[in-house]
C-alpha cells in the first residue's frame, strides 16, 4: 500500500526546488507524475517556481472548494507531488490520503506548517494528522540557528496581524527565523 508523506519547513527551507528534483527524478525514468497546487498561492500563476529560478507548469491547479478526488485522472500515474499543501482545504487533503490508500500511489506533499502567527495552516494541521511519515526540511535564521517560523516583513518591519495568507513577493516578504528571534523580532519579548 503507498503512502502519505508530508515533508514540511519554514520558507526557503527548498520545499520547492525538492519538490522539482522529485518530479525529474520519476520522469527521467519514464514515469508519470501529477504536479498539483492549490489556486491560493498566486505566484508563478499555474506554475510552480522554487527560489533558485527553476519551475513547471503545474498538471493541475485545484480551487479551495473543488474536491481532488473528482479532478484528477489517475491513469498510469506512479507519483503526486503537491506543492504548498498549507492551503489545501481538509477534504482536498484527504483525498490525497484516500488516493495514495485506495489506489495504492505515493503522495508526497511539500509546505509549510505553521503561518507568520506561528499557527498551524488547516491544510497542514489535515496532512500530518494523516500522513504516514513526516520529515521536517531545515533552514537556517539569520543567526545560524535552526529556522522554525515564518515571520511576515511589512515595508521593512516585522508583522503580527493581518490575513493568514498573503503571498510571497506578491504581497509580503518573509524571513525564517528561528525561536529566539522570532519572540524578540516579531512578538517584542
Amino acid at each position: 500500500m503507498a503512502k502519505m508523506y508530508v515533508r514540511f519547513g519554514a520558507m526557503n527551507s527548498g520545499k520547492t526546488t525538492i519538490l522539482l528534483q522529485v518530479a525529474h527524478n520519476y520522469e527521467e525514468k519514464g514515469m508519470k507524475v501529477l504536479v498539483i497546487k492549490s489556486s491560493i498561492d498566486k505566484k508563478g500563476d499555474r506554475k510552480i517556481v522554487s527560489r533558485l529560478g527553476i519551475e513547471r507548469e503545474v498538471d493541475i491547479l485545484i480551487n479551495p472548494e473543488e474536491r481532488l478526488i473528482d479532478k484528477v485522472r489517475l491513469d498510469n500515474v506512479n507519483c503526486i507531488l503537491v506543492d504548498e499543501v498549507q492551503f489545501m482545504s481538509p477534504e482536498q487533503v484527504k483525498d490525497l490520503w484516500i488516493i495514495a490508500k485506495i489506489y495504492d500511489i505515493p503522495v508526497i506533499c511539500y509546505g509549510l506548517k505553521t503561518n507568520f502567527k506561528g499557527e498551524l495552516f488547516l491544510g497542514s494541521k489535515v496532512a500530518i494528522e494523516v500522513a504516514d511519515e513526516l520529515e521536517e526540511l531545515v533552514t537556517i535564521c539569520k543567526c545560524g540557528k535552526k529556522a522554525k517560523f515564518n515571520a511576515r516583513v511589512v515595508n521593512g518591519e516585522y508583522v503580527s496581524d493581518g490575513k493568514e495568507v498573503a503571498i510571497d513577493g506578491l504581497d509580503a516578504k518573509y524571513e525564517s527565523l528561528c525561536g529566539k528571534c522570532y519572540l524578540k523580532n516579531v512578538l517584542k519579548v
